[in-house]
């Protein structure tokens, strides 16, 4: 089996003042294509710092980390953010629309990067708004649709360079449990019929049913290795 996320003895340290404060502690971490990973933990365990590494919004202080066979700590800023357009998406507990655009706009942002025509953009976020359930709500602005459609809209936008890695923060947080229910259940489509592997930070016992494995953490360790 594949390993899309390699990560071997990864530190995270910042420093505050005088004191230097160790986030994550050699951290070591096989993800095999097509798993849907929930990793759980109390806050301030480093989930999301181990997150923001592997979707490369950060790097780490020493260690290293390999995703989809790219050397993450190898890439300049530059080459890290066109990596991260073309590979990663990203699902967040607040949707971040822009409230001025149409739910099509919106998920055609990340495209903006890339080289494709206008018409090849609009048609690829039309195609993310039909996976996602969307496609009647396309000219629709971010305040005339539910919480859970917007969630939905940003999922789409997370799928529209169809990459191989979503990796999600808290996507249900701020939803209502029936809610959150159909926004897990998307994420299992996408990961069963569509073969993405998903990295999910969650405190919600029930969103981690929905995962093939429960990585947990504390003070900046794994305390069980994703089986």
């Amino acid at each position: 089996m594949t390993h899309v996320v390699e990560c071997r003895e990864l530190t995270k340290q910042y420093t505050r003042g005088r004191e230097t404060i160790e986030v994550l502690r050699g951290i070591n971490l096989s993800i095999e294509q097509g798993d849907f990973l929930a990793m759980m933990g109390p806050s301030g365990s480093g989930k999301t710092t181990l997150l923001n590494l592997i979707g490369g919004l950060d790097h780490p202080s020493s260690g290293e980390i390999v995703v989809g066979g790219a050397n993450l700590n190898q890439l300049s800023s530059r080459e890290l953010a066109r990596w991260r357009s073309e590979h990663v998406g990203f699902v967040f507990q607040f949707y971040n629309l822009l409230p001025v655009l149409t739910a099509q706009r919106n998920v055609e942002l990340p495209l903006l990067l890339t080289r494709l025509s206008r018409a090849q953009r609009r048609q690829n976020a039309e195609t993310a708004l039909e996976i996602v359930g969307l496609a009647d709500r396309a000219r629709h602005r971010p305040g005339e649709l539910s919480g859970g459609q917007q969630q939905r809209v940003a999922i789409a936008r997370a799928l529209v360079a169809d990459p191989e890695l979503l990796v999600c923060d808290e996507p249900t947080g701020d939803l209502d449990r029936d809610t959150a229910d159909e926004i897990l259940g998307l994420l299992e489509l996408l990961n069963t019929e569509h073969g993405k592997t998903i990295i999910m930070v969650t405190h919600d016992p029930r969103a981690a049913d929905h995962a093939r494995h429960v990585l947990h953490m504390d003070k900046g360790v794994l305390l069980e290795q994703a089986a």
